[in-house]
């Protein structure tokens, strides 16, 4: 209880009337007009056992409008004072995410770096190991023609000892279906290869097509902030112009 009266002094001394203080001031203007309401009520019934009721009923009646003229001052005075606070409070919140979203800058441009930082990397890394397997392709040829070479020698040296014309037939359809199972196996890793090529520059497409999204989201977001900022200034300056207004004409009413 003493910080909760401590922290209301403190709104109150400079000047920012605390929510608790408007819900005591609206509670204490309902009990007003309720009180109000019930003399008038009393007030009307007594008047019937009076000789002039009529006479009775309008002093009554009167008295009723000038306590009630004097509430509903008040309760307007109370209903600008609540807009003030408000609006002042809707503005500090803006304030306060205007603040943290500046504040989180660094780390979501941070963030964008690394990802740019990450996607060259992986360029890079696509363009070595593409670098290596041209490298690597004269000697997957010679490797492949010394191969062939071999089994052309092999099957000479099999005439050489001998080999029945049936038996080198034979032999040269194992060698036949051997070199298609080879021809086979190397055409499904080059189309697996290309495959995976394709892959890669479909994902890296895509990739830059997020970063262009990001991109465009991140300078959408900025501008829909900014005319935020910009109307809620607006309307923040036609606040105080209309509350400058009203100020001027209570006081030019109560000079009158």
């Amino acid at each position: 209880m003493a910080a909760s009266s401590a922290a209301s002094t403190s709104d109150t001394a400079s000047g920012v009337p605390a929510a608790n203080d408007f819900e005591a001031r609206q509670k204490t203007l309902d009990t007003r007009t309720a009180e109000n309401n019930y003399r008038y009520g009393v007030a009307q019934h007594n008047c019937y056992s009076k000789f002039f009721v009529n006479h009775c009923l309008d002093s009554a009646r009167e008295d009723m409008r000038v306590v009630a003229a004097d509430i509903r001052k008040e309760q307007l005075a109370l209903d600008d004072e609540k807009r003030v606070e408000h609006a002042r409070q809707r503005d500090e919140q803006a304030a306060i995410k205007r603040a943290q979203y500046e504040a989180d800058a660094p780390a979501r441009n941070a963030q964008d770096e690394r990802n740019a930082q990450a996607y060259e990397d992986k360029q890079r890394q696509h363009q070595l190991s593409q670098a290596q397997r041209n490298a690597e392709a004269p000697q997957r040829a010679a490797n492949e023609q010394a191969f062939q070479q071999k089994q052309q020698q092999h099957a000479i040296d099999q005439a050489q000892r001998g080999i029945s014309p049936s038996q080198a037939a034979a032999n040269q359809k194992a060698y036949d279906a051997k070199q298609a199972d080879f021809q086979r196996k190397l055409d499904e890793a080059h189309q697996q290869a290309a495959q995976k090529a394709q892959e890669r520059t479909e994902k890296q497409q895509r990739f830059q097509q997020k970063q262009s999204e990001a991109a465009q989201h991140k300078t959408d977001v900025e501008e829909r902030q900014k005319q935020a900022a910009e109307k809620a200034k607006q309307k923040q300056e036609e606040q105080a112009k209309q509350q400058q207004l009203e100020q001027q004409q209570k006081q030019q009413q109560q000079q009158q």
